[in-house]
């Protein structure tokens, strides 16, 4: 964070007076008031649905306001598409990546800015790499096809698109969300050289302790409202909350008291290619069981064959006194022996996102709503009827069961996975990143839920990189490096620094 006496150096490049949007019957923002200086990373924070992504994407050309005005250097402008916006000096970076994934990474920097001479294309290669060299990723080939890299990796094409195109404002619509930390470190110091050679970086994101990090000014939307705005150096992150969620939040990591108890699934020897390998883990009933680790170190894939996404090579599961062999492990024999999976790739893998919210919370479990004992047609009024008692239990903010999906915000949308996981009623839930994307409200309401399966005697295995959550949440914890599970022990015997000791260097003498 700047000292706020150099937040005084920039005008106004920036300004957005009186915006109002809606869709439908529904108020997405109302005289939405704000000003971004020449030079500063301006933080735009508020809950999911509180209007922050609309808010950009009429900014960016993508939508159009109702009422209000943009003005660029004191001029009012009229921003008709994402083009004009480009022309503008405007570039965008969404939450979901925009990237195509059949194409190579050298593709997808140019995609929509191609240069030619006598029809043949001309891709500025050495400006590629100098840009992928300033985001710490000078290895990445630019021959690579997107779709085969991972989904840090993915991000970083993203960012390096937007830093091609020479733009005075960039929006960063949580950009860390897929990046490791120390890729996030590399962002951050790639903004701070950004900032000071002039240009305005408008950064959303639900990490308040990286937001007070980066920026030097913030604005906070409340419903669709601009309710606070003013110098980071002179806030606070507990004032912050109280403006995004209007209250205070008395307990970031609400506890519901649960006891664990026997045995509920038996993970041995589990290996695989590349990752993971050898890893053997104990569930118990009414355990909340962290893993942590370094992105890359196997800790998704320990899910993902568990569950069935993926191919093991050897290993047994064994759920209380059935064993199976986890090489013939599918996702449809895990729903029905009573494991559930949330997805790290919410849009990719959790949600189809052309379905409305009712398909999406009952897809996995369609045949206990048909007629005749999993035959016949659906019961089309008790689906509905399940499906708001979900939207009401998970606050989550829709016009109600018919709306599509792909309309609602991405923390509604992670809510309707987790509504789906809860009609499915599985006693196994496996959780990977389930908090990625989500407001610091919702987060709290997610913790919550969490330690109610735990109350209810459900085994829940956490998989996340944002250390405070596991340690406030979990009862135990486990550390993966390069494919080993290591260190499982109770929660009280960890801190962050031994988790990092751990995950950096595989030995287990960082523990407290």
């Amino acid at each position: 964070m700047r000292d706020s006496a150099l937040e005084q150096d920039g005008g106004a490049v920036l300004e957005l007076r009186g915006v109002c949007k809606s869709f439908g019957p529904t108020r997405a923002l109302h005289q939405v008031d704000l000003d971004v200086r020449g030079g500063e990373v301006h933080a735009l924070i508020g809950e999911n649905g509180a209007g922050k992504s609309t808010l950009m994407r009429i900014l960016s050309g993508a939508e159009h306001a109702d009422a209000g005005e943009i003005r660029i250097d004191g001029v009012s402008r009229r921003i008709d598409t994402p083009s004009a916006g480009l022309a503008l000096g405007i570039a965008m970076i969404y939450q979901e990546l925009t990237l195509a994934p059949h194409l190579t990474v050298e593709e997808n920097l140019t995609l929509g800015q191609e240069k030619h001479t006598l029809g043949l294309v001309r891709s500025p290669r050495d400006a590629m790499r100098r840009v992928l060299a300033m985001l710490g990723h000078a290895e990445l080939p630019l021959t690579a096809r997107v779709g085969a890299l991972s989904v840090g990796a993915q991000q970083v094409v993203e960012i390096a698109r937007a830093l091609l195109r020479n733009a005075r404002i960039i929006i960063m619509d949580e950009p860390t969300s897929s990046l490791s930390n120390a890729d996030a470190q590399v962002l951050f110091k790639v903004i701070r050289d950004l900032r000071e050679e002039g240009i305005s970086i408008v950064y959303i994101s639900h990490f308040l302790e990286e937001v007070y990090e980066v920026a030097d000014r913030y604005t906070v939307l409340r419903d669709g409202e601009s309710v606070g705005a003013g110098p980071m150096s002179e806030t606070t992150i507990p004032g912050i909350i109280r403006l995004m969620v209007g209250r205070n939040l008395d307990e970031m990591f609400p506890q519901t008291p649960h006891t664990p108890g026997d045995p509920l699934l038996s993970v041995e020897n589990l290996s695989g290619q590349p990752i993971p390998c050898n890893v053997s883990l104990t569930l118990r009933r009414g355990e909340i069981l962290g893993i942590a680790g370094l992105v890359g170190s196997g800790r998704s894939e320990i899910l993902r064959s568990v569950f069935g996404l993926r191919s093991a090579h050897a290993g047994t599961l064994k759920l209380e006194a059935t064993q199976l062999d986890i090489r013939h492990m599918k996702p449809e024999r895990a729903l029905q022996r009573g494991l559930d999976l949330l997805s790290e790739d919410r849009k990719g893998e959790g949600l189809a996102t052309g379905l409305n919210v009712a398909e999406n919370t009952t897809l996995s479990s369609l045949l206990r709503f048909a007629r005749w004992r999993g035959f016949g047609p659906l019961r089309l009024r008790f689906e509905r009827e399940r499906v708001r008692h979900w939207i009401s239990a998970l606050n989550i903010r829709c016009q109600g069961p018919a709306q599509r999906l792909a309309e609602l915000s991405g923390g509604n949308q992670q809510k309707v996975v987790l509504a789906r996981m809860l009609e499915q009623d599985a006693d196994v839930i496996l959780l990977d990143e389930p908090t990625r994307g989500i407001d610091v409200g919702s987060k709290v309401e997610i913790y919550r839920l969490i330690g109610q399966l735990a109350a209810q005697g459900k085994g829940v295995v956490f998989v996340s990189s944002y250390l405070p959550e596991l340690l406030g949440v979990c009862d135990t914890l486990g550390v993966m490096h390069r494919g080993q599970l290591r260190a499982i022990r109770p929660v009280a015997e960890w801190t962050e620094d031994a988790v990092m000791h751990v995950a950096t260097s595989g030995t287990e003498s960082g523990a407290a």
